[in-house]
């Protein structure tokens, strides 16, 4: 049975190019819709790239209806919490009040189905250091409030008309492409295991571990690493549950398991063959000592199953994919 299109909001993009490569190899239509202010144009495989802002409600509305759209994958996001509190309102146009003006188009075009990009950041910090989905949301920062105003846009909505959505809060993505086609390629990124495999080739002097006292195994904040090709599954899956008929639903999208930074520069160290530089600075406010994702719901609801839960397999890819960011560059 042949589907309608796809829009892929945010899919030249770390995690939206996977799910479109994902997407194209399952046989399925896409269209990605991406300003290229984070995103890259070349990690857009087969699929058609529209430049453009998700919050230009014309431009969005113009798309769904030539192409007969009738689902969207929103990832396009501010992402990086330090910046989300230099910078609110930057966080809340190009979060919240774009996802709205996504939002108005999609419910002018009667589009059946949402699969939104949202994050563990609006739990805050969890007192037992595991997050469910009935826990209470307590955002800390512009960023993580910004992702929670956008899931109850979409709870309204979804309670208003026929359309129906999953929202998928991700835990800490890692990882890439492990054929080498995509990956993380943005400039300063915060995310540990790519700040790890750029220091482990000399991109970056060392890596800094932030707080070392936590009441943790070996003192250094645990977290829940969830390789992005499987993450990726999970928007497939999401798809899926959505066409054959499932309800609106919210769900953690993890392992279920978390690792210290202690360990994921470990395992980095064994990727490359030998130690990673790092340097032992003082806590950050704002950072629990742990944070795991509750996720069996999303394995009861979607059928969905990891397969790349390994961390040694998340560092060696995200390895690899430095290592082919050096070789394009001719460094």
């Amino acid at each position: 049975m042949s589907h309608a299109p796809i829009l892929v909001t945010g899919g030249a993009g770390y995690i939206g190019s996977h799910v479109v490569l994902q997407l194209r190899e399952q046989g399925e239509r896409v269209i990605v819709l991406d300003n290229l202010s984070t995103g890259f144009a070349d990690a857009v495989i087969g699929a058609e790239l529209v430049v453009g802002e998700v919050g230009d409600s014309a431009l969005v509305e113009a798309l769904l209806r030539q192409h007969g759209i009738d689902t969207v994958m929103h990832f396009a996001a501010r992402t990086i919490v330090p910046e989300s509190v230099a910078d609110p309102l930057r966080y809340y146009g190009n979060n919240t009040c774009a996802t709205r003006n996504l939002l108005g188009a999609c419910q002018l075009v009667s589009v059946k189905h949402v699969v939104f990009s949202s994050t563990a950041a609006v739990y805050g910090i969890p007192g037992a250091g595991r997050a469910a989905e009935c826990d209470a949301t307590q955002p800390i920062n512009p960023y993580g409030s910004s992702k929670l105003m956008s899931e109850w846009m979409l709870r309204d909505l979804s309670a208003a008309t026929p359309l129906r959505h999953v929202a998928l809060r991700y835990f800490n993505v890692a990882g890439c492409d492990r054929a080498g086609r995509v990956g993380q390629s943005t400039e300063k990124a915060t995310l540990l295991v790519k700040v790890a495999a750029e220091a482990a080739l000399g991109i970056r002097p060392h890596v800094a571990i932030f707080g070392t006292d936590y009441p943790t195994a070996d003192g250094t904040g645990v977290r829940d690493y969830i390789h992005v090709e499987d993450l990726a599954s999970a928007h497939l899956a999401a798809l899926h549950y959505l066409r054959a008929g499932g309800e609106s639903v919210t769900l953690n999208a993890g392992y279920g398991h978390g690792y210290s930074v202690r360990e994921v520069l470990s395992a980095m160290s064994r990727a490359l063959g030998s130690a990673v530089p790092f340097v032992e600075q003082p806590r950050r406010a704002g950072d629990p000592p742990e944070l795991v994702a509750e996720c069996s719901r999303i394995q009861q609801v979607l059928g969905w199953k990891p397969a790349l839960d390994d961390l040694d397999l998340i560092c060696a890819s995200a390895l690899q994919w430095e290592r082919t960011l050096l070789a394009r560059r001719g460094a």
